[in-house]
Order: C-alpha cells, then sequence, then structure tokens
C-alpha cells in the first residue's frame, strides 16, 4: 500500500480534567455550604458543567438546603446496592448534587472492592463534569483533612472573628505539615466591605509568613447580606432567588476566579484521580486532641 495513501491512525480521546475545589473552613456556621452550592450555581449558568459533593459524613444539609429528597445517599453506593449515578440529583441550574448520609461509615472502612468500585463510578462521572464542589465537614478531623487535601485546589472560607481565624490556621498548618501542601485560597464572607475582606486576610499572610511555608491567595469576599438568609429560608440559592444581591454579585465573581484557575500540580486525565488520592494520603499523626500552636 501507498504510504502517502495509508489510513491516518485513529484519534486518541482526551478526557479534559476535572476541577476539584473543597470548600472548607474549619469551624462550623462559616457558610461554606451556601458557597459551594452558590458557587455550583454560578458555574453552571456560565456553561460550566458543575456537580456539588456533600462529603459530610455525620451532618449532610446540600440536599436540604436546596429542598431536595434523597432516596438514596452515597452510603448505599458505598454498600454495593446501587450505582454512583442512581443517587445524583439534580439541582438548580442543572447541578448535580451527590447527597451524603448522616452517620455514613469512614471511608477507611472500605473495602478495597468497594474502593475500587467507588474510583470507577467517580472515573465515569469525571467525563461529564467540568467542576467538583466539594462541602466538607466542620472541624479539622483527619476525615476532613482527607477530602481536602485529596483536591486540586483548597478554599478556606474566613469569617472575622478569633475562632474563625484560628481554625483556618489550624487547617492551614495541618495540611502544610503533614501533606505537604503549600497553596490555598481564601475567600472571606460575611464582611462589610471587600475592604475588611482584604484587611483580613492581610493579617492571615502576616501570620502564616511568620510560622509556615505557604503560598495563599485572595479569593474575593462575600458581604454580610439580608438576602442569603432569605434565600436559606426558601431553600433556594441566593444567586436565583435575588441575582442582583451584593452576595450574588460576589459569588458570580467568585466563580469566574474558579473557571480561571489552572488544572496544574495533580496531574489527572479525570475524577478517578481525587477519589484515589483520598485511599492513599499519608494518615495525619492521631492525637487525642490537635494541639496548634503559633
Amino acid at each position: 500500500m501507498d504510504a502517502a495513501r495509508a489510513d491516518p491512525p485513529p484519534a486518541r480521546c482526551v478526557v479534559k480534567p476535572v476541577q476539584v475545589v473543597a470548600v472548607t473552613g474549619g469551624k462550623g456556621g462559616v457558610g461554606k455550604t451556601n458557597i459551594a452550592i452558590n458557587l455550583a450555581v454560578a458555574l453552571a449558568q456560565s456553561g460550566q458543567r458543575a456537580a456539588v459533593l456533600d462529603a459530610d459524613f455525620s451532618l449532610a444539609n446540600v440536599d436540604v438546603l436546596l429542598g431536595l429528597h434523597a432516596d438514596k445517599t452515597i452510603e448505599h453506593v458505598f454498600r454495593g446496592e446501587c450505582s454512583l449515578s442512581d443517587i445524583i440529583l439534580t439541582g438548580p441550574a442543572g447541578i448535580r448534587i451527590i447527597p451524603a448520609s448522616s452517620g455514613a461509615r469512614a471511608l477507611t472502612r472500605l473495602t478495597s472492592l468497594e474502593q475500587a468500585g467507588l474510583i470507577r463510578a467517580f472515573s465515569d462521572l469525571g467525563e461529564q463534569l467540568d467542576v467538583l464542589v466539594v462541602d466538607t465537614a466542620a472541624g479539622i478531623s483527619d476525615g476532613v483533612l482527607t477530602f481536602v487535601n485529596a483536591a486540586r485546589e483548597v478554599l478556606l472560607v474566613l469569617w472575622n472573628e478569633p475562632s474563625s481565624f484560628t481554625d483556618v490556621y489550624a487547617l492551614i498548618k495541618l495540611l502544610n505539615r503533614d501533606f505537604g501542601r503549600r497553596r490555598f485560597r481564601i475567600m472571606t464572607n460575611m464582611l462589610d466591605s471587600d475592604a475588611e475582606g482584604r484587611e483580613l486576610f492581610r493579617r492571615l499572610v502576616v501570620v502564616c509568613e511568620q510560622f509556615l511555608d505557604v503560598s495563599l491567595l485572595y479569593a474575593g469576599a462575600i458581604p454580610f447580606d439580608p438576602a442569603l438568609a432569605r434565600a436559606v429560608k426558601k431553600q433556594v440559592p441566593v444567586i436565583l432567588s435575588e441575582p442582583s444581591a451584593p452576595s450574588s454579585r460576589a459569588i458570580r465573581l467568585l466563580a469566574q476566579e474558579v473557571a480561571s484557575w489552572p488544572l496544574s500540580g495533580k496531574a489527572t486525565g479525570s475524577l478517578e484521580f481525587f477519589v484515589e488520592s483520598l485511599f492513599s494520603v499519608p494518615a495525619a499523626p492521631q492525637c487525642k486532641e490537635r494541639q496548634v500552636d503559633e
């Protein structure tokens, strides 16, 4: 056969990497679940295929905040009773919700066969997604650290109060010390202005520069906004219920930021890497109570 007329080699299927963003903050009540949901909706409105994974296995509430009812959760997937596609809920703007169940068992208790099945399930889902937003549990437990470290990007939600500041610093220190994470993005919430948010961020940078070898990046500020409270009561994301509200505008800016974040660092062609990381990260030192000193 004439080499010039030979059939071309088959095209290779290239799977676009999935951006995985863990939204966390240590202290409970800082608004991370609201941010995670509204961020996913804003991304969907901009044309991104977005999903939210409820990674709070003790007090799952993503579906509750959206007025959705989950007949089956990721716990049923763990037990092999159904596939991941069977539990996914469709939320506002077409976002996908992967619900958790309160009291679900820890990922470390899954058998090797269950782990492999979960990895395959998420790998298949990755072909249908551009961004996965992971809403972690409150606190700084090993379970929270595992989910956060498995994500490509860490978005820490910071309030202007001592306990929130301390918890965010503690998370940064533990992730840096135990897992070698160096890059963190900081989102301030419930503040009077962007200037107040930037000042709070600056204070955190000063403390971290004194004691840690990390890089902090400012992701923006969500202002105190009564529209958020009204949206929660309606079980509708504020970005849909009051799109012109100050908080809605701030969340759209955050979505633009997320869409511009490079898919670098944890190189992978699918969401499979995220789930593999949940089972392969080094165990954090065990102790009765974590002590975080400056």
